[in-house]
């Protein structure tokens, strides 16, 4: 009967200390997932932080012309969405995409702005501006060695949004020796002259 008596504890404790080992596990998974939504952003300062109900997306998606400071928050946003999707020619969702759909993507769900799909129709959308004049928002491209032409989405502080071929999509330092040889053009679509015309061609408003 002592036996017994012995066996049924232990077999007890072992339950008990299963149970446990999964409540510790979820916990860790509660605070993993707090972590991440509390971390800072690329080049962001400490404040604002990314929440579940703090989505600059939605915000830029509320305005016709959103303020610099909420592009680049948005934009900051859509990296976290994309961030190590890995590049494929001619793909446009998370399993594949080149650097056109990526930016075509970004300015339809960030801004509700219709952008061609290719780098070539992109590269004459909006008007050319000057590369010290970046801001938040402007399409920048690149002529690497080969056939095919590069776009980015520069979201400020030097830096930009692109599907690399090598690495998915990332965000890159204009002053890289790479992307500073390459520089070609950079476009600005987001005007608020040009919004407003398209407001006015589309009915919207």
């Amino acid at each position: 009967m002592l036996v017994k008596r012995v066996c049924r504890i232990t077999a007890l404790g072992g339950a008990l200390a299963l149970l446990a080992g999964c409540a510790a596990s979820g916990g860790i998974e509660e605070e993993a997932m707090g972590a991440y939504f509390a971390r800072d952003l690329p080049g962001m300062p400490a404040d604002p932080l990314m929440s579940p109900v703090d989505n600059p997306i939605l915000e830029a998606r509320g305005l016709h012309n959103p303020p610099p400071t909420l592009i680049r928050r948005a934009l900051l946003a859509q990296h976290e969405r994309w961030v190590g999707t890995p590049y494929r020619l001619g793909g446009s969702s998370s399993s594949g995409v080149d650097c056109s759909a990526l930016v075509q993507n970004v300015f339809s769900d960030t801004f509700r702005f219709d952008l061609p799909r290719t780098t070539e129709e992109q590269v004459r959308a909006g008007l050319e501006v000057e590369r010290d004049a970046l801001r938040p928002g402007d399409l920048v491209f690149f002529r690497p060695p080969g056939v095919y032409r590069h776009v980015g989405i520069y979201v400020g502080e030097g830096r930009f949004l692109h599907a690399s071929t090598s690495r998915g999509v990332m965000i890159s330092e204009l002053d890289n020796r790479y992307w500073q040889r390459h520089f070609w053009q950079a476009r600005r679509t987001l005007e608020p002259t040009l919004l407003a015309r398209r407001l006015g061609e589309t009915g919207e408003g």
